[in-house]
């Protein structure tokens, strides 16, 4: 058997060498009772699928729907394979790969948006810069001592990787990452 599709415990070994990884973001609507989270999860974790963000709320209090915002990686067969996985599932209402109808319909990326909590201890010139910073990156002090701040920020994730890893060095303590909410451009619904 070739090396490259050996089986790995993931479902990423059927992807052929040339396919390359993307990230997409997929918006799920379902029924709002209990179990429901727990078997979308389960459906990546069977598979070997991997999440780099995941958000739950509830949208429709009178229909009893939540959205799930599922950021993943893949090669585009194996996110074609997890969003029909999905949507094969009961409480699954809809399934809408944000990244591939913005693509479709020649919008920029759909809407994303992420809140972190990003604490910082320091003291001295430290502290002085990571307050500049902060006012650079429109970071909100959210709580304040004479030895730390909790810098609130919201963005793209990249923007919220970027702050994290300049307050490294000035003496990032913790960091605690919403998950990314994300909508479609344009007037149309989910």
């Amino acid at each position: 058997m070739n090396a490259q599709l050996q089986p790995t415990g993931s479902a990423y070994f059927i992807a052929s060498e040339t396919e390359t990884s993307e990230r997409h973001t997929l918006s799920v609507l379902v029924d709002n009772e209990p179990g429901v989270l727990a078997r979308v999860i389960g459906l990546f974790s069977g598979r070997g699928y991997n999440i780099d963000s995941l958000t739950v709320s509830e949208t429709e209090h009178q229909k009893h729907l939540s959205r799930i915002t599922i950021a993943t990686r893949g090669t585009p067969h194996v996110l074609l394979q997890i969003k029909h996985q999905l949507e094969r599932l009961v409480p699954v209402h809809r399934v809408n790969d944000l990244t591939v109808i913005s693509r479709s319909q020649g919008q920029e990326a759909p809407l994303e948006r992420e809140l972190a909590l990003v604490k910082v201890a320091g003291a001295g010139n430290d502290r002085v810069e990571a307050l500049r910073l902060a006012e650079a990156f429109k970071a909100k002090v959210s709580d304040a001592t004479t030895e730390h701040f909790v810098f609130e920020i919201t963005g793209k994730s990249s923007k919220i990787d970027q702050f994290i890893a300049i307050m490294q060095p000035l003496g990032l303590v913790e960091v605690c990452r919403t998950g990314v909410a994300a909508m479609n451009r344009g007037p149309q619904g989910m």
